[in-house]
């Protein structure tokens, strides 16, 4: 594949792996305060709805895997952003609990099934044998500035139907969110119009049929499991920065668009922390870059937990912020390139994201329900504090898993010479 073309291959990726999960997630993510007014939410509520994702997206997991080692991944991955952007018109009559818990479903079908371990095998692919950390760490990089970038418009279009941000009547919220919904369902329907014209096609689709052995054979492999801990604990973290809208409003005094526009700001770190990221795994090893961002999440999640108040060294607390940012996004950029470092063969991938993911996306059903009832219990500073303990403890997880998944690949590597 020539420069221009492998270059059109990645933004095709790029486009694909953010826009589909920009219904579901970002929404949530950059209007917290908004959405839970808008939708007559509870933090609660919004939790369950969630995981009701969590539990459609976790069974979807593992046959996507199969699926994607089978069938053409340019195919699943159009199919895929074409069924969740219909969700998108949905959502726009802005549903009870009922029927978004059923839309959730429904998403964690359309953004999973047809297409997770068909984005990873592609990306994989792309990547080659020596720029594993590369080919991540662009996706996830290319994903943050997409993040950021529609993000900005949204947050603008919706600051643009907000008559004063003062009192915010619900007609005005709702009509201001609809069109957040219409232009993510748009983006959605224009990420897969790329994938079609510039992803080519896999001429490997169809040759390889995954047997029960090979999946066997990972099923016992300790090193599957460590990586599917180290992404479980990593993406306990990034949907953390879920509730880092409503800090901000309720905690550091900023309105809904105010707060809104601090997170969508902070998504263009995403752009340099994943670059960075991969290049360094490609440089000094994916799991030694792993435990240092680790320990830094550890470190800045237990200051967050003992100083997370507005009053109280408020600089350090941004700074704080800006750190778990950065290290979140650069561990995205990263866990997956641990599939070559531990010698997965390339025509498993489909099957060995499928397994990770099982277990390492389970935060989608767990994290959401348990951060909602930490906030509602104890409403205000006081939540958003036990929160970053929480979020401190499973980082402390993640340096374990880190830490041990690097002795298990040097015993392995030994065994081998």
């Amino acid at each position: 594949m020539n420069v221009p073309k492998r270059l059109l291959a990645m933004v095709a990726l790029v486009a694909a792996g953010e826009m589909i999960f920009s219904l579901p997630f970002h929404l949530p993510r950059y209007l917290r305060p908004s959405v839970l007014e808008g939708f007559n939410l509870t933090n609660s509520e919004l939790g369950d709805i969630f995981a009701v994702y969590g539990v459609t997206a976790m069974l979807a997991y593992f046959p996507g895997g199969l699926i994607a080692d089978k069938f053409n991944p340019k195919i699943l991955i159009i199919i895929s952003l074409v069924a969740t952007a219909i969700g998108g018109i949905y959502l726009a009559t802005f549903p009870g609990v009922v029927g978004l818990a059923i839309l959730y479903a429904y998403w964690g079908i359309t953004t999973i099934f047809l297409f997770w371990a068909g984005l990873m095998k592609s990306t994989r692919e792309w990547g080659g044998d020596a720029a594993q950390g590369r080919a991540f760490g662009f996706l996830e990089g290319g994903r943050g500035l997409a993040a950021a970038v529609f993000a900005s418009i949204a947050v603008w279009l919706f600051a643009q139907g907000i008559p004063t941000l003062e009192i915010i009547n619900q007609a005005d919220r709702r009509q201001a969110l609809s069109s957040v919904i219409f232009l993510y369902t748009g983006l959605t329907f224009l990420a897969a119009i790329s994938v079609a014209i510039w992803l080519p096609n896999n001429e490997k689709s169809g040759t390889y049929k995954p047997l029960k052995t090979s999946v066997l054979k990972m099923l016992v492999r300790l090193d599957i499991w460590l990586i599917a801990i180290v992404i479980t604990c990593a993406y306990c973290g990034y949907k953390g920065l879920d509730n880092y809208a409503l800090y901000a409003h309720q905690v550091l005094g900023m309105s809904e668009v105010e707060s809104a526009s601090f997170i969508s700001k902070t998504a263009y770190l995403r752009i340099f922390a994943a670059i960075s990221a991969g290049l360094l795994a490609d440089r000094i090893q994916a799991n030694k870059t792993l435990i240092f961002l680790f320990l830094t999440l550890f470190l800045s999640y237990s200051f967050l937990g003992i100083w997370g108040g507005p009053e109280e060294l408020l600089y350090f607390i941004i700074i704080n912020i800006i750190i778990t940012l950065l290290a979140v996004f650069a561990l995205r950029g990263v866990y997956f390139a641990m599939l070559e470092e531990t010698k997965i063969p390339a025509r498993n991938t489909g099957s060995a994201v499928g397994l990770v993911s099982i277990v390492g996306y389970t935060p989608d059903i767990f994290l959401a329900p348990i951060g909602g009832r930490i906030l509602d219990a104890s409403p205000g500073a006081e939540g958003h504090l036990n929160y970053f303990w929480l979020l401190s403890a499973i980082s402390l997880i993640g340096v374990i898993a880190a830490v041990a998944l690097y002795f298990c690949n040097n015993h392995l590597t030994r065994d081998k010479e």
